[in-house]
């Protein structure tokens, strides 16, 4: 059984999923209603609305086949038996990038915050910040994004409502510099985690590529094995253009794992198979929602749970 815990995020989930949920299943469950024959015709117009759904051909095809399969062996010969199969191969597809992230009992552990602007990457620091310190760790951030003023007035705000110093340089400074700071700083004083922020100009692909790779360099020369986690904020509500966005910053910087946020803002939550379908990066986090609270380790039954909810469940 799902723990809602204290917060009650498994509501804050449902509700966040609320446009998807509505999205996915309308044309699914009209589709299925009644007494319909399992044939060629159903599974042409199941697989047309899954497309519509915009989860992606990877879902679509181990669905499809999944069902086929039992067909053939006759373990499937009601249509409303179809949202079971939906659920359960879901929750098969998704498991396998579910992997929440696992800090060392010892030592000062990096992440590097990485995406284009916009999709949330300071306010996912902060929340992770927050979260580090009520479990009782040392975090210490990295105003690394150095060519905005904003972000890093914004990274400032955050880092004060968790409780957590910054390491910043003037405006357009270099952020490998900010990073040897940090990370000088870190190592003086023990601190168990450093949060990197990076900026994510995507207009200037090759040179924020160079920078990315820079910082890279500099992190592994201070800390053994470093960075750690090079975390990609991808938001929900850009849908399939964040999948070509993963895999740019998949290659380029090295991923290792991906937090989704703004589902709660989204019909396009549905993305979230095609990351693991087609990125095979792990789901560290999902974020629904602005408060500290609202970012959650990712774990795939409870989000299925949330996402196949009925009205009043």
């Amino acid at each position: 059984m799902i723990g809602l815990g204290k917060t009650g995020f498994f509501d804050r989930l449902k509700k966040g999923l609320e446009k998807t949920r509505k999205v996915l299943f309308t044309d699914i469950d009209d589709l299925i209603l009644g007494e319909k024959k399992i044939d060629q015709a159903l599974f042409d117009e199941l697989e047309e609305a899954l497309i519509r759904a915009d989860v992606g051909p990877v879902f679509t095809m181990e669905l499809m086949d999944r069902i086929r399969d039992q067909v053939k062996r006759k373990e499937l010969d009601r249509a409303d038996l179809l949202r079971k199969v939906l659920k359960d191969t879901m929750t098969a597809i998704l498991k396998g990038c579910e992997a929440p992230l696992v800090i060392p009992p010892a030592g000062t552990f990096t992440i590097m915050v990485v995406g284009v602007n916009g999709t949330g990457k300071t306010t996912t620091i902060g929340k992770l910040a927050h979260q580090f310190r009520n479990e009782g760790l040392t975090v210490l951030v990295a105003a690394a994004d150095t060519f905005r003023a904003a972000a890093i007035e914004q990274l400032e705000v955050w880092a004060r409502r968790a409780a957590v110093p910054v390491i910043r340089q003037k405006i357009n400074a270099d952020p490998a510099a900010v990073v040897f700071d940090a990370l000088q700083s870190a190592k003086a004083g023990a601190t168990r985690v450093v949060l990197v922020d990076t900026a994510g100009r995507l207009h200037t692909k090759v040179n924020l590529m160079e920078e990315l790779k820079k910082m890279r360099r500099v992190m592994a020369r201070e800390i053994e094995g470093a960075p750690h986690e090079v975390l990609l904020v991808m938001d929900a509500t850009t849908g399939q253009n964040g999948i070509a966005q993963a895999k740019m910053f998949k290659e380029e910087a090295g991923v290792t794992g991906i937090c989704l946020t703004k589902l709660d803002g989204t019909a396009k939550g549905g993305v979230i198979l095609r990351i693991a379908g087609e990125l095979r990066i792990p789901i560290r986090y999902i974020g629904v929602g602005e408060s500290l609270e609202d970012l959650r380790p990712f774990r795939a039954e409870e989000f299925v749970e949330a996402l196949f909810a009925r009205d009043g469940e």
